[in-house]
């Protein structure tokens, strides 16, 4: 199984109708919404982070049962939902969150489960990784895990909501020193590695230990350096509606493909072929296309992405 841990919110998107501006509640989070698209997908995905017991958690709630996402390592909390207020220009999505003392962000490292053996790999992103208690939470599951099961990184980092860039900073590092497979986005690398290209974070981090450094683009479509020639995927030509949940569908037709393939492992991921690295990013690239297509942060199902050519 699969474990995401990280945030879930709801994302406030902006509806324009008879009275004015509105915003339509629709549930969200960049790790949930992996989780999310890894259970449409088909892929065995379980979820670690508090829900909240207000009426936004049990809107949470409900598609991570569709999905059929394994919730018994999250607890539930009294304490509020995260919002994230969404706003759209050209398609691109900009966020304000109002997080603080949420269900998620409460989260501390005390607060652990015992993660059963069943969990294979171990995906972590998003804005959970960035205050603390839950930011150390997160990184203190990444150490438990490190020695049996590989570990996914997505930082996607939100600049404005990073109060202290330095210790930060510091922070991805120890986590990029643990991770197996490494998502950024153009935007990440700006932030993290100033005035550096791809090529160059791309040999620091394989370097390290990463297996696998995933490099998104938009309709660029997406690249993988490893320790063979990169491998590209192109993206697939779609209208789009927004860009809400792109990223985080991407890396969960990755995840799927690589764990039907078997190389979702520490052995799986040593021994990765670039034909089982090309399929994964193509999965991606499909997945987030459709995810683009259609407003919100919503996922395709196996049967949508079935029905794609080629």
């Amino acid at each position: 199984m699969i474990l995401c841990a990280g945030e879930s919110l709801i994302d406030m998107v902006p509806e324009t109708g008879a009275g004015g501006a509105a915003f339509r509640p629709l549930p969200g989070g960049a790790v949930y919404n992996t989780a999310i698209a890894l259970g449409r997908i088909g892929a065995p995905v379980g979820y670690l982070w508090p829900i909240s017991r207000d009426p936004f958690g049990e809107v949470l709630l409900r598609p991570l049962a569709e999905a059929n996402v394994d919730i018994s390592l999250s607890p539930r909390s009294d304490r509020l939902t995260t919002l994230a207020f969404v706003t759209l220009s050209g398609g691109e999505a900009r966020y304000s969150f109002y997080d603080e003392g949420s269900a998620g962000r409460m989260l501390a490292p005390a607060d652990l489960p015992n993660i059963p053996e069943t969990v294979s790999a171990l995906f972590i992103g998003g804005i959970s990784l960035v205050p603390d208690p839950c930011g150390a939470a997160i990184e203190e599951l990444v150490a438990r895990l490190k020695p049996r099961v590989p570990i996914i990184l997505d930082p996607n980092i939100r600049p404005f909501f990073i109060a202290d860039a330095e210790a930060y900073r510091a922070r991805l590092d120890r986590l990029i020193g643990m991770a197996d497979i490494v998502k950024l986005s153009a935007d990440d690398l700006e932030w993290l590695a100033p005035g550096k290209s791809f090529d160059e974070v791309a040999a620091d981090l394989l370097s390290r230990g990463v297996k696998v450094l995933l490099q998104t683009g938009g309709a660029a479509g997406a690249l993988a350096h490893w320790q063979g020639a990169p491998i590209s995927a192109p993206a697939l030509r779609v209208e789009v509606a927004d860009t809400i949940g792109a990223g985080d569908t991407f890396n969960a037709g990755v995840l799927a493909s690589l764990n039907a393939d078997g190389a979702l492992t520490r052995e799986g991921l040593a021994k990765l072929s670039p034909e089982a690295l090309l399929r994964a990013l193509s999965l991606g690239t499909k997945a987030a296309a459709i995810t683009v297509s259609r407003p919100g942060a919503n996922p395709p199902w196996a049967h949508e992405l079935a029905a794609l050519p080629g």
